[in-house]
């Protein structure tokens, strides 16, 4: 999975979402694609986070990073 982008993975979970709606999977089938489903929104919610710890840093001048704080 480590290939796949975030959008490839919200596209394949979006494709599992519509097979298990249809109604149309067995059982086992649709125990393996929830099992699919679980891996990939797992995957998704590491790349989040990753991507969020990256944009609060801030960088200055001299290559040092700080968090990034909103004030209010």
């Amino acid at each position: 999975m480590k290939d796949k982008t975030f959008e490839d993975c919200v596209r394949e979970l979006e494709t599992i979402v519509a097979e298990l709606e249809s109604g149309e999977l067995d059982l086992d089938k649709s125990i393996a694609k929830y099992t699919d489903a679980i891996k990939l929104i797992d995957f998704c919610e590491k790349k989040l986070n990753n991507a969020s710890k990256t944009i609060n840093k801030l960088v200055d001048a001299n290559g040092k990073t700080s968090d990034f704080e909103i004030e209010e």
